[in-house]
């Protein structure tokens, strides 16, 4: 039981939150549950895209996490509490399902956007795996994979990646051996 525990991120029972904790963690989510099923909608598929960048390199990273965070905060105009709650639930969702639901989720973000929110999407791409002032090449192709989805096109994609261009783990010299 303790290694299930431990791979869902689960504390022991004696680091359990307290009845306290599950009270405000029972209101953020009731919080979530008053938004508008569209924009609920639209916001879960926006994080679990940006979950699907940062598990690309099958490590979700503090930084990444943080990054994550923050563009729910000051673009899906979510309190900061809010935001870890739903960067969290995508994080499991791309951990455990990932494979199965990427296409699927980013295809439903396609319908329920504009171009132009579509093109946020890939700003936010690049800002979270550029959270680590490097995006691996791994990163960069699951990028231009979910720009395909979406319909932006190549021209669009290298527009909005030259914007990010010195973080290209692909474009930066490589670094003098050591003798």
């Amino acid at each position: 039981m303790k290694l299930i525990r431990d791979w869902l991120g689960v504390p022991p029972r004696s680091q359990a939150a307290s009845g306290t904790d599950n009270e405000t963690l029972r209101e953020m989510t009731r919080r979530l549950d008053r938004l508008p099923v569209g924009e609920a909608r639209y916001l879960a598929a926006f994080a679990y895209i940006l979950g699907r960048v940062a598990h690309a390199d099958l490590d979700i990273s503090e930084d990444e996490t943080r990054a994550m965070e923050e563009i729910l905060v000051k673009q899906g105009q979510l309190s900061p509490d809010l935001a870890i709650i739903v960067v969290q639930m995508a994080k499991s969702r791309n951990l455990l399902f990932g494979g199965t639901e990427n296409y699927l989720v980013t295809r439903e973000f396609k319908k329920m956007s504009t171009l132009e929110q579509r093109k946020n999407l890939l700003r936010s791409l690049f800002a979270v795996s550029s959270s680590d002032d490097s995006i691996s090449l791994v990163e960069s192709s699951e990028i231009r994979q979910i720009s395909a989805e979406l319909g932006i096109t190549h021209a669009e994609f290298i527009a909005i990646r030259s914007g990010f261009r010195e973080y290209l783990a692909v474009l930066r010299k490589p670094r003098p051996e050591a003798d």
